[in-house]
């Protein structure tokens, strides 16, 4: 890849309550239109008012898959943002916050290394109607310091703030305009005078060196969007005609989505009164023929369990969306992890076939999101979509055509249609043992398709029995799928130089951090990559063992404390990873954690 011209970070950081998250999606949004790459990363507490929140930008003029440390430009709307993000500034990196704040050290900052600017926000907003337009005022500055052009930033506000009317809106363009000409005002004042310090051994830097400026005319329209969003549009061009779901951080903004936009796509949505009746909602419309999904975090799956059991026992179609979060229990609500892949691949007790599936990336997210009703329909079982705080939230811009729904395949598998059903010269066996393990399905309704469904082992024809004749069939008969499904799976993907020394063996979301480590990696002459898996279960062994008979040495990056991947990956195939990576504290993995931990890793077994 072409190593990057411009590649920096802005965070704005507040109380939950303040805005943070708008604010920051908007200038996410406007650098976009300004025709720069962004990757938006949003942390924020568990609380509706109060507690820390940043929203992280990383913006750059070559596509992004991951964010990244350090920050270059901090927007401080509080002065506890100020004292947590501090030492996470680069060399030489700006502050902007307001001139009112009491309790700030400027002489700290500046002996950190960093250019203090204390605003004018809280007076510039008060003047035009109303201090809530402190974050506008922030952004304008922000604008000065990187050299953005204001076009791009007031079209944002204009589409946030013009529905409210346009008082409100000239106001906020108003703020905007001269928060940008005080700060391009400062920093000219500052570099005009006297030259003063580089930013380094705590010596105040005498100019901000973190410049964006104009990046040349846009070409072709771009959008921002996230995993759950891009899963939605993904489950919507896959046929999906049913969502159930109980709200649980982080999976809900996927079912607000599919509800928001139901009378223009025909889904149908239901606010159910907890996980166990959303599980069973969508049991009961794909026993209809509906293509259904719900969508939940790992507390709310722990819940689905029983009713996962029983799409198993009379292999119905549903798709499962979990978006991991820290646990056990309530964990950490609005943060990241990878802890629930052994869950996924065991939940329910006994054993029955169910495909498991993580995607990495955003065009992942919409793949999956009408694959899983293919394989769904084609295997008779559950699949269950694994992604997780990271992907579910993070902005990344595409191509407006990027999520093409032309590309979309509907297979529905073996179901029979009611020219089959007139022409069944037997009756119809539900349960019918065949090869594959795969019976051919009929949608009720039909005279001749007609039969009983029971949670209970049953034989061919639905009967409950306890015989151990049909007991052995059919048990049987449903774990053939697993070897069927593993021919439908697909082998892990490729990064990097093929013939590198070290692998990072990575799955779900850590594509874009491990990716961005890989170029990182062969920009200081060393020699790693990638292989990413996303479809985990049933593993396609065959590719797997071929993949990684390629690899020199392993080590394996996940988002969990015991290293869930490395241990199936161990269980199905026998390989071992010399050495493992794992975050457990919430925050996804950057990419210089990456490349920091792999030093340490690889040369502690060398």
């Amino acid at each position: 890849m072409t190593p990057a011209t411009v590649d920096l970070t802005v965070t704005i950081g507040g109380d939950a309550g303040q805005g943070i998250e708008s604010s920051g999606t908007a200038f996410a949004r406007a650098l976009m239109r300004a025709g720069w790459h962004i990757f938006t990363m949003v942390d924020y507490r568990s609380r509706i008012r109060g507690g820390h929140n940043f929203y992280q930008i990383r913006v750059s003029d070559r596509p992004l898959y991951s964010h990244s440390d350090p920050v270059h430009l901090l927007l401080a709307m509080t002065e506890e943002t100020l004292k947590i993000h501090l030492d996470n500034l680069a060399p030489g990196a700006a502050v902007i916050y307001d001139e009112g704040f009491k309790r700030v050290d400027r002489a700290e900052i500046e002996a950190a290394g960093v250019l203090a600017f204390p605003a004018p926000l809280s007076r510039l907003a008060a003047r035009h109607g109303s201090k809530v337009m402190m974050n506008t005022a922030a952004l304008g500055a922000a604008a000065g310091l990187l050299g953005v052009d204001l076009e791009p930033i007031a079209s944002v506000i204009h589409d946030n703030f013009g529905r409210k009317g346009s008082r409100v809106a000239e106001a906020n363009q108003e703020v905007l305009r001269e928060a940008r000409d005080w700060a391009a005002a400062e920093l000219a004042r500052r570099e005009g005078g006297q030259a003063g310090g580089n930013g380094q051994d705590g010596q105040a830097p005498s100019a901000f060196r973190y410049r964006l400026g104009p990046r040349g005319p846009v070409t072709g329209r771009r959008m921002a969007i996230h995993g759950n969003h891009a899963l939605a549009l993904g489950a919507v061009a896959g046929g999906c005609r049913f969502a159930a779901a109980y709200p649980m951080t982080p999976g809900t903004s996927l079912f607000e989505f599919l509800t928001a936009h139901s009378h223009r796509t025909g889904v149908v949505t239901k606010h159910a009164e907890d996980e166990i009746a959303a599980m069973c909602m969508v049991v009961g419309a794909a026993h209809a023929g509906a293509r259904a999904l719900t969508t939940t975090s790992g507390g709310g799956f722990s819940l689905m369990v029983e009713a996962l059991g029983m799409a198993g026992m009379v292999e119905l179609p549903v798709v499962i969306v979990v978006a991991q979060r820290g646990g056990p229990s309530t964990g950490l609500p609005t943060r990241t992890e990878q802890g629930d892949l052994l869950f996924a691949v065991h939940a329910s007790q006994g054993e029955f076939p169910r495909i498991v599936l993580a995607p990495g990336t955003i065009e992942d997210c919409f793949e999956a999101g009408w694959r899983a009703f293919n394989l769904a329909e084609s295997f008779q079982c559950p699949v269950i979509i694994l992604t997780d705080q990271y992907l579910a939230s993070s902005l990344r811009d595409l191509p407006a055509g990027a999520l093409d729904r032309r590309g979309v395949v509907i297979d529905r598998g073996p179901v029979l249609t009611a020219s089959d059903l007139d022409a069944l010269a037997e009756p119809y066996l539900r349960f019918r043992d065949t090869p594959s393990g795969v019976s051919p399905r009929a949608i009720p309704g039909h005279p001749k398709g007609v039969y009983a469904l029971t949670t209970d082992e049953h034989d061919e024809e639905s009967h409950i029995t306890e015989e151990i004749g049909s007991r052995v069939q059919q048990m049987a008969k449903r774990m053939r799928k697993l070897d069927s499904a593993a021919a439908a799976m697909r082998g892990p993907r490729w990064y990097g130089p093929p013939d590198a020394e070290v692998t990072l063996i990575c799955w779900g979301s850590l594509y874009g951090p491990c990716r961005d480590a890989v170029d990182r990696a062969a920009a200081a002459g060393r020699s790693v990559n990638m292989l990413h898996f996303s479809d985990l279960w049933p593993l396609p062994e065959d590719e797997v063992n071929m993949a990684l008979a390629m690899v020199n040495r392993a080590v394996a990056v996940e988002q969990n404390y015991s290293g869930q991947f490395a241990r199936l990956l161990r269980m199905v195939t026998g390989f071992e990873v010399e050495a493992t990576l794992n975050k457990f504290d919430g925050r996804q993995f950057t990419p210089g954690e990456i490349l920091e931990g792999l030093e340490e890793a690889v040369g502690a077994h060398a």
